[in-house]
């Protein structure tokens, strides 16, 4: 049996996709910790084989050499071996000066005397839970990432936000990566006002704080249907409000792999990036992606804004069309 810390990494859709590696080393025996960033530590709560999660005190994009330092110490002679998951050299840091003895990742970005076993840069964009998958050893398998909350939980969170589980859908209209990657604000809206005319039930517009004032016009525009939890909510309230929805409308973001990890049935919009790269695994979620119907030879052009201006990636999915999709998601479950 190993002691093992995972290094995390720093956006929320790659840490769900890094569930399998978990899964992998705790089906053979290793106590696993996760060293992971304030806002994506609470993703590593919801994994089972998760011993222990060590939130990191570091400022997004700074190498703060000093508190790296101070973390390693605390870390020392804790681990066997350590999984750096991120291909940054600064991720790389800790286990160094933690000393643990073996010291996995990728090359990188040049890493020879941080890592003592490098695996080779993969070429192009490869699915990222095989990429995390291989630093176990064997084959690089893509498997689907599963999160879990008890009912206890579960019943807890919905009630305190005035909701009851399976009684709400749940709308993620944002992305971090920048607005080639969202839906349309007015497409949300009328998607909003579809259901909850035909179902009466509310919707739930999730995100950060950065997504307020979206969330904000979606539900001015659709008067009665939406409640505005973005911003208002910590992430892991928002990752069981997204466990206990009846479904799940989204762009490729975090929270779109949230939700596949949770096995929601759910609908997710693919603008500027590659379903090919970053699909929602998930039995239950339809991707849309209007790249071969409306010939798009720039798609994926994973720009943060469009660079034509017009975005028809996404305004040309109709909110009908979601609609549709989702009802089949929820036949098919």
């Amino acid at each position: 049996m190993s002691r093992a810390l995972l290094i995390a990494p720093q956006w929320i859709g790659d840490a769900v996709m890094s569930q399998p590696l978990v899964g992998r080393l705790a089906a053979r025996g290793d106590e696993i910790a996760v060293a992971a960033l304030p806002w994506v530590a609470p993703v590593y709560r919801a994994m089972a084989g998760v011993r222990e999660v060590i939130e990191l005190p570091f400022a997004h994009g700074r190498l703060d050499w000093s508190a790296r330092r101070r973390v390693a110490a605390r870390l020392r002679g804790r681990f066997d071996t350590a999984y750096v998951l991120p291909n940054s050299i600064k991720s790389a840091l800790i286990p160094f000066f933690a000393g643990i003895p073996q010291r996995i990742g990728y090359q990188g970005e040049g890493r020879p005397l941080l890592l003592n076993k490098r695996l080779p840069n993969p070429a192009g964009r490869p699915p990222m839970v095989a990429f995390y998958s291989a630093l176990a050893g064997g084959p690089a398998e893509t498997e689907r990432p599963r999160l879990q909350f008890d009912a206890a939980t579960l019943e807890r969170v919905t009630a305190a936000a005035g909701l009851a589980p399976q009684g709400y859908w749940a709308f993620a209209p944002g992305a971090e990566y920048g607005p080639a990657k969202c839906w349309p604000a007015s497409h949300y809206a009328e998607l909003a006002r579809s259901l909850h005319a035909a179902h009466g039930l509310p919707v739930v517009l999730l995100g950060s704080g950065k997504e307020v004032a979206l969330c904000d016009e979606i539900a001015a525009a659709a008067p009665g249907a939406c409640r505005v939890l973005a911003g208002k909510t910590p992430l892991i309230d928002a990752m069981v409000l997204i466990a206990g929805a009846r479904g799940v409308v989204s762009n490729d973001s975090g929270l779109m792999h949230v939700a596949a990890a949770f096995g929601i049935p759910q609908v997710a919009v693919f603008g500027s990036t590659s379903p090919e790269h970053t699909p929602p695994l998930n039995p239950r979620a339809q991707v849309i992606w209007l790249k071969e119907e409306l010939q798009l030879d720039c798609a994926p052009c994973f720009d943060r804004v469009c660079r034509f201006g017009h975005t028809r990636c996404l305004t040309g999915v109709s909110a009908q069309r979601v609609e549709a999709a989702l009802a089949d998601r929820l036949l098919a479950a």
